[in-house]
């Protein structure tokens, strides 16, 4: 029987993003996010719900902590919220903002848990989108770079590793052209190109920012939830496809970064809608990283073709397995390996980390208390095979955040969707970990799929 192993110095963690969390809106001086202004408008989130009280991480992280040390987890992923730190996104900084996330550097610290952070998880000043027109402009990428720079200031002398974005997608093309997530609407695709570009400019200014202010030797890189193309079945013909893929449909974020350029095959995708930017934005875009971190939940089959493209995806049939979240969340785990194969491909030797893998469930609580979520437990340990698999075949792979610690705001979905390896009661806030919970520190105390 094939052992699944993890080597002894693995980083296991787990994540979360401040605006699903934390709660405490309009508390100690915290602005009002993109975010916030987005669950006011009516009928955009399931249940007109909002992050007000999200689970109340704010006042309960010295629990949290317990928590995650109970888990086993030697690391925790979480962001920082810029409008908590900066209320307008720019100017003073909030003395009382800063101090949350020194009690809760502190309080990991103190047991053991390496923290990880990231600057941006979508919860942009509200002022900025006001003033500047938010992601739409450069100026907006300027002051991603200040506020990165109060950051390390303030914490790299205990904090080493530093993700600058989460999943650029999310606040650019989700947002500016389908109006599904903050600040919404219905942006020209020039506009909303450009978006993606001016946050690219803006991780790439970052990364110097972070370097230039930080206190000790760090740890920097970007959190992507990038396309994954598996081959269907193993061929040389349908592997090649595959890594084609890879490339094709990561042409406008992931690319950019390791390659410093657009390619010539984006830009005429793009035609007259391609952004404007310059070749030191370029060069600034492809500053080198430490490491990169993959957001991974689902991928595509992918089979050879003739055709220009050398590569077809094949769909799923309706009896695939899928999640709770619907038809474009297929169970795919083989898309980890390939993952990590195309990225040595293509992008060298880099450090990955899976910054976040999970599923929502539609959890429930059996008469005595316990959440019995077999199906997620299941999902990770697929997943986690196929990563032991790529790491004892000598892939850079250091580390892996399941997604997420604990039910939350699940953003659009409101709290319709319950991600976590331990329930949440959003009335009483109680926390209690599920089986997916207990599997998971007994993954990592064994280091191996068990």
């Amino acid at each position: 029987m094939f052992d699944y192993t993890f080597p002894k110095d693995f980083v296991w963690g787990a994540a979360t993003a401040a605006f699903q969390v934390e709660g405490a809106t309009d508390e100690d001086g915290r602005g009002k996010s993109t975010w916030d202004t987005f669950c006011e408008r009516s009928g955009k989130v399931v249940d007109n719900a909002s992050g007000r009280m999200a689970c109340d991480h704010y006042h309960r992280y010295k629990e949290d902590v317990a928590l995650l040390k109970s888990l086993n987890v030697n690391a925790y992923r979480f962001s920082i919220a810029w409008p908590r730190i900066l209320p307008t996104g720019e100017g003073e900084v909030n003395r009382k903002g800063v101090e949350f996330y020194d009690r809760l550097i502190d309080e990991l610290l103190k047991a053991n848990i390496t923290p990880y952070i990231t600057l941006f998880h979508w919860d942009l000043p509200q002022a900025l989108e006001d003033t500047y027109g938010g992601w739409r402009s450069k100026e907006v990428s300027k002051r991603f770079a200040d506020y990165a720079a109060v950051c390390a200031q303030k914490y790299s002398d205990r904090v080493k590793n530093w993700m600058t974005i989460n999943e650029i997608m999310c606040f650019t093309i989700m947002a500016y052209r389908d109006d599904r997530h903050a600040p919404g609407g219905h942006e020209s695709p020039k506009v909303v190109n450009q978006s993606v570009h001016n946050a690219l400019y803006g991780h790439g200014l970052a990364v110097n920012a972070l370097r230039s202010n930080a206190k000790s030797r760090i740890m920097v890189g970007l959190v992507e939830n990038l396309a994954a193309p598996w081959p269907v079945y193993r061929t040389e013909a349908n592997d090649i496809a595959a890594s084609k893929a890879f490339a094709a449909l990561n042409l406008q974020r992931l690319f950019p970064i390791f390659e410093g350029t657009y390619r010539e095959a984006f830009i005429k995708q793009c035609g007259a809608d391609a952004p404007d930017f310059t070749p030191e934005e370029m060069k600034i875009i492809g500053t080198p990283t430490d490491l990169i971190g993959y957001n991974i939940y689902t991928g595509s089959a992918v089979r050879h073709a003739d055709n220009d493209a050398g590569f077809e995806v094949v769909a799923f049939p309706n009896d695939f397995p899928r999640t709770v979240m619907g038809d474009w969340w297929a169970i795919t785990p083989r898309a980890m390996y390939h993952t990590l194969r195309h990225t040595k491909e293509h992008f060298g030797d880099i450090s990955v980390f899976i910054t976040e893998n999970g599923m929502a469930a539609n959890d429930s609580e059996t008469a005595n208390g316990e959440v019995l979520d077999v199906g997620r437990v299941e999902y990770l340990r697929m997943h986690l095979e196929e990563l032991s698999k790529a790491v004892n075949e000598g892939l850079n792979l250091r580390g892996y955040f399941v997604w997420s610690l604990m039910d939350n705001f699940e953003w659009s979905f409101g709290y319709s969707r319950r991600f976590g390896i331990v329930r949440v009661n959003y009335e009483t806030m109680k926390r209690t970990p599920k089986l997916s919970a207990k599997f998971y520190a007994d993954v990592i105390r064994e280091c191996r799929v068990l």
